[in-house]
Order: structure tokens, then C-alpha cells, then sequence
């Protein structure tokens, strides 16, 4: 199967990363270096650029200190053309470009990349919001439609949170049939997708070595049968509490492992190994919808890992096209290797003849045209 193709990233005034270009040749790309070096801030660059997504709580957190504004762009290869991604950063705004015409995060390709990193560790001890935004982006992906109506659904809870602060009861009229509407929709196709995703997490825990079997489940405060029953038998509820406290923002996806709840019976290492089965189903139902393979981002690729599990996912980045894996220590088969020092990425052994060290022209101006 093809995959996506990151030709070249750049990047300006991105947290501690010097402004530069660096070209990715396919196979893997290993990037080594000491705690700090930027490693991390270099995946999290080419993640931004290929989806346009960041878990950043401000924008500005992204911009490097005594600057104003920041850029990264990608230079890739999807579904058979080439393109040129960027995105502009400042205090509260994020601007996208595709080919120099301004397009919304929705229009980027949705299975560009996957981000592998030793925080997912926290899908499954840390809180159901983890889990639910794990899987809300999952399935945005996958749907447009998805993202666009869990956006709707957001934006919806939040008008009708105000209104209950307020008091006002005669106004839950106005926001429960769209609430009730979308609600449903979040939760049948949660339903749906849940089936493969969960067969797929399930393999690859059994492939990571992990003799206790792997079952997601959906935890849900209603079901699309009972939401309008619900919602106004908790009418009296939500207005002590001023929250809307039924729907699916309320729901969390329970991850089981030997027939008992991971979040609280799985060890550290169990814990590693669930949230690697998650991202793998990730990638492979992602490469199914889309008809080719993401490019795999995997952040220090030995951290919490025993040598079986650190073997696993050399293995899995050497099955992709592309794949880009840092670590305090060199990737062993990697096609091209660099060095990470103090924000900048020096090439260890021969140049290719394809390296490129200039920054993009298109650098300057983006948050302003």
C-alpha cells in the first residue's frame, strides 16, 4: 500500500527549533539526541503541518519565546499529487494554506499522520476526557461529517450550559431537539466505529506480546433510545448544577484487559502496551479508509519499553513508507539519521544529494496574506 509522503518540513520561530528545512527521504528517518534537544518539538511540528491539529491548550505556547508569530510547513505527497501545507501561528489564531489558497483544518488530508508518544500512556490512566478526545479525533478522521457535527454538538452543550447558569428553563426548548439530533448521531457512529477500532486495538495487544485480551467498550450516560427520556428527567439536575450532565460528552471509552478494568488494575508497562495497540488500530484504520498508509511520527521509541515492545515498533515503523522515530539513542535501520542539538538537526554521515538546508521562501507573510 502507498502512503503519505513528508518530502520536507520547515519551520520558523516554532518553540525551540532553528528556522530551517529538512528533507525526509522514504523508509525510516532517525532523529537522536539528549533530553531537550527538540526532538519532541520536531515531531510536533510535522504533525501540525500534515493535520493542521495541535493539543497545545494556547497557541501561543508554540511560538518561541520573544517572538510574535510562528511557521511550519510540510512538502508532501497524497493520493498521487504533491502539495504544500502551511500554518501560521499567533496569540489565539491559526492560519492554514494548502498550495497558497487559505482552507480549514477539515480540508487537510485527515490520514496524514500518526503520533506516536510515551504520553499516551495517559488514555489509560488518565481521565475519560483523554479517552473521549482520543476518540473523537480518531473518528473526525475518519468522518468529516463527524467533526463537523461534534463541533455542532460542542458549540450546543455550551449555549445551552449558559442558559441553564441562568436559569432559564423556558429556554431548553430552543437547544434540545438540536442536542437530541446530534447527540444521536455522536453516539450511532461511535457505536459503529467502535466495532473495528476495538477488533483492531484487541490484535494488536495480542501482537505486542500481551497474553490478556484487550476490550473496548463504549460507556455511555444515555443511548440513542432513551436521550430525550433522559435529558428531561434530569431537568431539575442540570439547573442546581448549571451543566447539561447527559449526552455524549459524558461518555468514555473503557478499556478492559484480562476482564478487568485497565485504568485501575493494568501495571505501567501493560498501560504502555494498551496505548500502543490504540495508536496501531489508529494507523490501520486510517490506511484502510483512506487507501494509504500515514506517515508514522514515534517520540523516543524506547521510553517505557522492554526490548520485545521497543522491537515491536522498530518493526512497525519499518512497515510503513515513512516514518520519522526519535529517541536519546540512534534508530537502528534507519534510512537517514540526524542529530538533535539545542533546536537544531545536524545529518550524521554522507549528505544524500537531495538535502536541503535553506529555509522555504515562503517563510515570510503567512499570518498576513
Amino acid at each position: 500500500m502507498r502512503g503519505v509522503q513528508l518530502s520536507s518540513l520547515s519551520t520558523l520561530n516554532y518553540r525551540n527549533l532553528a528556522p530551517g528545512t529538512l528533507s525526509f527521504p522514504g523508509g525510516v528517518t532517525g532523529v537522536y539526541g539528549e533530553n531537550g534537544a527538540g526532538k519532541t518539538n520536531l515531531l510536533e511540528a510535522a504533525y501540525l503541518a500534515l493535520t493542521g491539529l495541535t493539543d497545545v491548550t494556547r497557541l501561543e505556547q508554540l511560538v518561541q519565546a520573544g517572538e510574535h508569530e510562528a511557521y511550519v510547513r510540510a512538502d508532501l505527497e497524497s493520493g498521487g499529487s504533491l502539495s504544500i501545507q502551511e500554518v501560521g501561528l499567533g496569540r489565539g489564531r491559526r492560519q492554514l494554506k494548502v498550495d497558497g489558497v487559505r482552507v480549514r483544518a477539515g480540508d487537510l488530508p485527515r490520514g496524514s499522520a500518526v503520533w506516536i508518544r510515551p504520553e499516551d500512556s495517559e488514555l489509560v490512566f488518565g481521565s475519560p476526557s483523554g479517552r473521549r478526545a482520543y476518540l473523537d479525533a480518531l473518528l473526525s478522521k475518519l468522518s468529516a461529517r463527524y467533526g463537523q457535527q461534534l463541533a455542532r454538538y460542542e458549540r450546543t452543550v455550551s449555549q445551552r450550559n449558559a442558559a441553564l447558569k441562568s436559569g432559564e428553563e423556558w429556554a431548553m426548548h430552543v437547544w434540545d431537539d438540536t442536542l437530541l439530533k446530534l447527540g444521536t448521531d455522536i453516539m450511532l457512529f461511535r457505536r459503529r466505529a467502535l466495532t473495528r477500532l476495538a477488533e483492531l486495538a484487541a490484535d494488536a495487544n495480542a501482537a505486542l506480546g500481551s497474553r490478556k485480551a484487550l476490550v473496548l467498550t463504549l460507556q455511555e450516560s444515555t443511548s440513542p433510545e432513551t436521550y430525550a427520556f433522559d435529558l428531561a428527567g434530569r431537568r431539575a439536575e442540570e439547573l442546581a448544577r448549571g451543566s447539561t450532565v447527559t449526552g455524549p460528552h459524558r461518555d468514555d471509552l473503557l478499556l478492559s484487559l484480562g476482564g478487568f478494568p485497565a485504568t485501575e488494575y493494568a501495571s505501567r508497562g501493560e498501560g504502555r502496551t494498551i496505548s500502543l495497540a490504540l495508536r496501531r488500530a489508529e494507523l490501520e484504520l486510517l490506511s484502510e479508509k483512506f487507501g494509504e498508509k500515514p506517515v508514522l511520527l514515534i517520540d523516543d521509541f524506547s521510553a517505557e519499553l522492554d526490548p520485545a515492545r521497543r522491537q515491536y515498533l522498530l518493526d512497525l515503523a519499518a512497515s510503513v513508507p515513512q516514518a520519522i522515530v526519535t529517541g536519546t539513542e540512534r534508530a537502528p535501520g534507519a534510512t537517514r539519521t540526524f542529530r538533535a542539538h539545542a533546536g537544531r538537526f545536524t545529518l550524521d554521515g554522507p549528505e544524500p544529494a537531495d538535502h536541503d538546508d535553506g529555509l522555504a521562501e515562503a517563510v515570510p507573510g503567512v499570518m498576513t496574506s
